[in-house]
């Protein structure tokens, strides 16, 4: 296949709440999506999931831009690809920028999978006809998190993450776990904590935890080594996970028992597929995490969410949990705590171009 046009549209979303971590709070979502077009005509999507400054990664949607822009879509553009792995080796001269990789990377599976005629979810080698959904929690007043708990417990999620951070990390998880003592629940650090907390985090031994996620530096992997040796509640890295060699070294250093996989954040579905298989060869249990997307990441995830070895619920809510109106069709929906997976060729949802160019704020066509 050969890559004859490539569209570019920077969208803007208001989430439907303010959803705030240990690093900061965010309401207003800013992506960039890519629709890739072949010289046969059929065309895949990819979404762009970093955020408008660089507290989650180095990457910013200005930044993504600007790799796609000036180096990753014009050494994309009239190659012959003879499958969707070929992007990492074009990209591979150009250092880090995952994010941004990522979005075209997803784009060219979208766009085989569609030549091909399969859903995405079988070409990759996913096995699961259904995959279970989980929730995330913001950090909030108790009594509006418990609220939140008790709604998405209606709803049927089959996991429960809950941010913290110092000042908020015991305290808060005891009264939710007292008051929902049997519920899958997890806690997500986002690096706030150092080896210097390691007394604090090992009171969370306590609280029956699923894991904890991330608890120090965006970029250890060795001091989680040091933490997992003291704790029992298992650790799963996220941040510190970019590339699959970050997933071999952690592995092999025991520094975690756990590992969340976003598409965004390794570089794309091509790296996350071979983490995958990683993690199956050593018994390290994986999650599709999630990144405040809008509903072409999230299908992405969804047909990740399938291969074998991703056992515990990941991060793939139902649009209208962040969404008033989503960019897809059907938008994503949680049935009983799990999303169907769709047959159609590709991520098997529709692109709603129309409501896409009602929020898009620039847009640029590449040939």
């Amino acid at each position: 296949m050969i890559i004859k046009k490539v569209h570019l549209y920077k969208i803007d979303m208001k989430l439907l709440s303010p959803f705030s971590t240990s690093y900061g709070t965010v309401q207003d979502r800013e992506l960039i999506l890519l629709e890739v077009e072949d010289e046969k005509g059929f065309t895949g999507w990819g979404e762009v999931v970093a955020f408008s400054s660089p507290w989650y990664t180095e990457e910013t949607i200005q930044t993504c831009f600007h790799m796609l822009n000036d180096f990753l879509i014009p050494s994309l553009l009239h190659q012959q690809l003879q499958k969707p792995e070929d992007v990492q080796k074009l990209f591979k001269p150009l250092k880090r920028n995952n994010m941004a990789k990522a979005a075209l990377d997803c784009a060219v599976w979208d766009l085989y999978a569609k030549r091909q005629n399969k859903p995405l979810a079988e070409l990759i080698g996913g096995v699961r006809p259904a995959v279970e959904a989980g929730v995330v929690v913001g950090l909030n007043d108790i009594s509006i998190m418990k609220e939140q708990i008790r709604t998405y417990m209606k709803d049927g999620y089959k996991r429960f993450k809950v941010k913290i951070k110092p000042g908020a990390d015991y305290e808060l998880l005891k009264q939710i776990r007292d008051e929902f003592p049997s519920i899958p629940l997890m806690a997500d650090a986002n690096s706030a904590y150092t080896l210097s907390d390691s007394d604090s985090l090992k009171k969370l031994d306590e609280l029956n935890l699923m894991m904890i996620e991330q608890p120090l530096s965006s970029d250890d992997i060795l001091d989680h080594r040091l933490l997992q040796k003291q704790m029992q509640t298992p650790i799963c890295l996220d941040e510190s996970i970019v590339s699959y060699e970050d997933a071999r070294h952690a592995i092999e250093q025991k520094s975690c028992k756990i590992i969340n996989v976003k598409i965004g954040r390794v570089g794309g579905l091509s790296v996350a597929k071979q983490i995958h298989d990683l993690c199956a060869q050593h018994g390290v249990r994986l999650w599709v995490g999630g990144m405040l997307e809008a509903g072409i990441s999230r299908a992405h995830n969804i047909a990740l969410a399938t291969l074998p070895s991703f056992t515990i619920p990941g991060d793939i809510s139902a649009s209208s949990r962040y969404w008033e109106k989503d960019i897809i069709k059907p938008e994503v929906e949680v049935e009983a705590g799990v999303i169907k997976v769709k047959e159609k060729p590709g991520i098997g949802y529709d692109i709603d171009k129309k409501f896409i160019k009602t929020i898009t704020a620039f847009e640029k066509e590449y040939k």
